[in-house]
């Protein structure tokens, strides 16, 4: 694991990075790509606080000597998770044509908002290697009915029109859930439960991918 979980991290970063600069810079000007771009750099950029940190501790002196730098790392990897799903909420109602929506704007703003300013209270006391595990439970509370909702929505609309890829986006949320929410419970008591952060990353790297598969096949039918 000492060189495997660093080589996987640089995997994902790069090809997160790699696919989320092509739809950013793309000469074509569709709103739903550079979207997909914003949020998979927003999702890179937050998770290269954390991970870059995880490499060096791996290949030098441990995690717990690296605590603070660590869990810096997650406390920017938590906001931007958060603004992920605001991203994501705003692609489905640009894919979906939904103009009136003011209500559900509301409702994922007090989520989101709840969930920064959760993670941002000083008792997660995040320099901390054994953090407190009920504030990981707080702040993950409005996290994860913002998840849920998400999912519920991308769902329902994919399954009434018959789009493929946004079923596959939410069948990739409803996985990275199942293997996050684990770690946050037990995964300072249980380390091998931190294994399941691999593929969680890999549901992350997916959903990103069918953004960047979806809007390539769009420009090019475009194009025609």
């Amino acid at each position: 694991m000492k060189y495997f979980e660093p080589i996987f991290h640089v995997f994902y970063l790069s090809a997160v990075f790699y696919m989320s600069f092509k739809m950013l810079f793309s000469r074509k000007n569709y709103r739903l790509e550079k979207l997909f771009g914003a949020m998979g750099l927003i999702l890179g950029a937050g998770d290269s606080f954390h991970l870059f940190p995880r490499i060096y501790a791996l290949l030098t002196d441990g995690l717990e000597a690296h605590a603070a730098a660590l869990g810096i790392g997650k406390l920017v990897t938590s906001v931007t998770m958060t603004i992920f799903y605001v991203v994501l909420f705003r692609i489905w109602e640009l894919r979906f044509n939904k103009k009136e929506s003011n209500t559900l704007r509301l409702l994922v703003g007090i989520l989101a908002s709840a969930r920064i300013i959760l993670s941002l209270m000083p008792q997660n006391d995040w320099t901390n290697y054994y953090a407190p595990v009920i504030w990981g439970i707080y702040r993950n509370i409005p996290f994860t009915i913002l998840g849920v909702l998400i999912v519920y929505l991308i769902l329902k609309e994919a399954i009434y029109h018959k789009d493929k890829t946004f079923k596959y986006i939410g069948v990739g949320v409803i996985i990275s859930f199942a293997c996050y929410l684990p770690v946050v419970l037990w995964a300072t008591t249980n380390r091998f439960v931190g294994m399941l952060m691999i593929p969680k990353t890999l549901a992350y790297l997916w959903v990103v991918y069918l953004g960047y598969k979806e809007v390539k096949r769009s420009n090019i039918t475009k194009s025609k």
